[in-house]
């Protein structure tokens, strides 16, 4: 169409260039109801475009004007629900005479854009300005910012206004105000709100269940899903969801198979919230092949369905299979987000894969994901497990947003690797910045503390600044007790401890009391403690192992004999030791004496080697541990083979000259292989990290981090 003599109006003009449903005939005037439906579709679909065409065709046809407030309240919704909240505003502003809903459509605009506070302004001045009297949903918008921006005592005013219009009962203010007390963890608010009049509906249920549930009120929650089949209130996929996160948290298998069936039979439609949160439940209650059934069927696999199998397999300590399992996603070609980058993260800590562990820290740095929290967590969870605690500071003081796990993360990664002090100026810091401390961090402060042998402030932390912030102790805190006044040789004081403390010691507890009494070779309080530990755990082989060695110690033979016999009796066999080691991202395996290694003529023959160079300084091998009864010269051989000295070894083979070497041991390491890789480290000139069944053992030019207490 040419330009020359074009008559069209602009309201033709709008018809045949975009929708040519918005006037259904040529007249310019529409009527007033056809106009508001069209705004709410654009709205609804935030469809910006088409109803700025609309609003330009108001203009036009003098509809929009300041005095028509149905069409200026649509436009405000409109433009509020569009992310256009400042043309809202402008709106809102213009209006000669406003009323319930304007306020309300302006605030709900403020509300979607995250604009909290500004909601809780246009609350106060519509009722002290324009003294306008707020309905239900305006109510439920403002409890809703309340909640979200944790504004407690606005929040109970807004609950009292409620009150005072007589809007508390009613289902949209009632749900509002049972969430905002739930956020705010404050269960008996949410309860009380909960349990006043009647309406309860399955959205109600799924608050308080979902408020229940973070709050830790994992029993309560229980019932109030009890009540909901008493009263036949019928479930939708967000109580299943919540009910799953219940079963997960109570570890109750039978409960979820329950619940699963339930499903079947009520036909629900799956949906992927709900198969993640089928997977999730059954991993964390031990059933990964349920788990792995539910993930097979599904027809449709999303990153979150991934990485939901990924962390079962993870949870379920099958750490090989959830990075096997990970190169399967990639093939299906996607992409993985930082949840699934930290699941395998912490995957590779499990089994201290480093190698793996770095390539992942490439991928999350390719992907984009560097900078999130959940990535540099578990970074530095990864590297602190597989023994390089340098990689892991270096993660921690490059994260520009920091929360309690990663503090948590570094100083139990720092008091894990026996460097105490380090881990207090890392705790100080923590308090600095004024991030509160949680349960775990303060079980690598004591742990800290236990290191440095700082019996003072260690219980200073304990009996004071917990107190202060509001944590109760729990048995590892109070283990970590008993292991401070080990270190510091007191152990009367620590027995003494562990008998007037109201906690249910576990295995843990007592064995760091007996290692204690081996090092300190008390061998009286020993003797005692192991017998009272056999008594609750007559199959707990660490406890024989460390009693027997004790008897060897103190040449005290006729014990060591008494001890073997007692095994045998008693059927207790003595865990094979292994270590591995991962050489360019392939994880070598070692058991002691063993031979099935390609290269195991060649490692032996290393071995003899490194024992040579060590003699002359001073490297005489302790046998008295060997368990075998055999003759001094079999002994010899048995310990000069031992795991961790054939992986060293092999490492010193195969890495370059001045790399450092990572071990892993599954159980703790004796005491000549302890002297001997000081020795080893001394004359390789190399850093030689053993992670053994108890702590991290970095050794170099002739000592260790332990100093010899471990």
């Amino acid at each position: 169409m040419g330009t020359q003599g074009v008559s069209m109006s602009p309201v033709k003009l709008l018809v045949h260039t975009h929708k040519p449903y918005l006037l259904k005939s040529s007249t310019v005037v529409h009527p007033l109801e056809h106009t508001i439906q069209l705004l709410k579709v654009s709205a609804d679909t935030k469809n910006l475009r088409f109803g700025k065409m609309i609003h330009a065709h108001m203009i036009i046809t003098n509809q929009a004007t300041k005095y028509n407030r149905v069409l200026v309240n649509s436009l405000i919704n409109h433009y509020a629900k569009c992310d256009q909240i400042m043309v809202a505003r402008r709106l809102f502003d213009g209006m000669r005479k406003r009323n319930v809903v304007s306020w309300g459509a302006l605030m709900a605009g403020y509300f979607h854009n995250g604009l909290v506070l500004e909601v809780l302004r246009l609350f106060k001045t519509m009722i002290s300005v324009d003294y306008m009297w707020p309905n239900e949903y305006i109510f439920a918008t403002v409890l809703s910012c309340c909640s979200d921006s944790e504004q407690v005592v606005e929040g109970r005013q807004c609950h009292g206004y409620a009150l005072k219009y007589g809007l508390v009962f009613h289902q949209y203010v009632k749900n509002a105000l049972v969430h905002m007390y739930s956020s705010w963890s404050d269960v008996k608010g949410a309860m009380n709100v909960w349990n006043e009049g009647p309406g309860l509906d399955v959205f109600s249920f799924n608050i308080i269940v979902s408020g229940l549930l973070e709050s830790g009120y994992a029993t309560e929650a229980l019932g109030v899903l009890d009540r909901m089949v008493d009263e036949c209130i019928v479930w939708d996929n967000v109580t299943y969801v919540t009910a799953f996160g219940l079963c997960s948290r109570l570890k109750d298998l039978r409960l979820g198979l329950q619940i699963h069936c339930q499903m079947f039979r009520t036909g629900i439609e799956y949906d992927s919230f709900v198969n993640c949160a089928i997977i999730d439940m059954y991993g964390k209650c031990g059933s990964i092949s349920n788990a792995r059934n539910v993930f097979d069927r599904l027809q449709t696999k999303n990153v979150v369905s991934w990485t939901a199998i990924l962390a079962a397999y993870f949870q379920n300590g099958c750490f090989e299979e959830a990075l096997n399992f990970f190169l399967e996603m990639e093939v299906e070609g996607l992409m993985p987000n930082e949840y699934t980058f930290a699941v395998l993260l912490n995957s590779c800590a499990g089994i201290s894969a480093l190698g793996h562990g770095k390539l992942l820290h490439g991928r999350i740095k390719k992907s984009g994901f560097g900078d999130h929290i959940i990535a540099g967590n578990a970074l530095i969870n990864m590297y602190s497990k597989s023994g390089s605690i340098e990689a892991a500071n270096k993660v921690f003081l490059q994260m520009i947003y920091r929360d309690s796990f990663t503090w948590s993360s570094m100083i139990c990664g720092l008091s894990h690797h026996g460097l105490g002090r380090e881990a207090l100026v890392v705790f100080q810091e923590m308090l600095a910045a004024k991030e509160c401390p949680q349960y775990v961090t303060f079980v690598g402060v004591l742990s800290a503390c236990a290191h440095l042998g700082s019996v003072q402030e260690g219980f200073y932390y304990l009996n004071h600044l917990m107190k202060q912030i509001g944590i109760k102790p729990g048995v590892e805190h109070y283990t970590c007790i008993v292991g401070l006044l080990c270190k510091a040789g007191q152990l009367d004081e620590a027995e003494t401890f562990m008998k007037s403390t109201p906690v249910k010691w576990d295995v843990v507890a007592w064995r760091t009391l007996l290692s204690a009494c081996h090092v300190h070779q008390n061998y009286g309080l020993g003797k005692k403690v192991a017998e009272l530990v056999l008594q609750n755990d007559p199959s707990d082989v660490g406890t024989y192992i460390l009693l027997s060695n004790m008897y060897a110690k103190a040449k005290i033979w006729d014990g060591v004999v008494k001890i073997r016999k007692l095994m045998r009796e008693r059927n207790v066999k003595k865990e094979p030791g292994a270590s591995w080691i991962e050489i360019r991202n392939s994880i070598h395996v070692f058991v002691s004496e063993g031979k099935t290694h390609p290269e195991s003529n060649q490692i032996y023959e290393k071995v003899q080697e490194l024992l040579t160079m060590i003699r002359p300084m001073g490297y005489v091998p302790d046998i008295a541990a060997v368990f075998h009864d055999v003759e001094d010269e079999q002994k010899l051989e048995y310990v000069s083979y031992h795991s961790e000295k054939l992986a060293i070894a092999y490492g010193l083979m195969k890495t370059p000259s001045g790399a450092p070497i990572h071990v892993i041991k599954n159980l703790r390491m004796c005491v000549d292989c302890h002297a001997a890789v000081k020795l080893i480290s001394k004359v390789t000139n190399r850093v030689i990290i053993v992670r053994d069944a108890n702590r991290f053992h970095s050794f170099g030019d002739g000592v260790c981090s332990c100093a010899d207490y471990w």
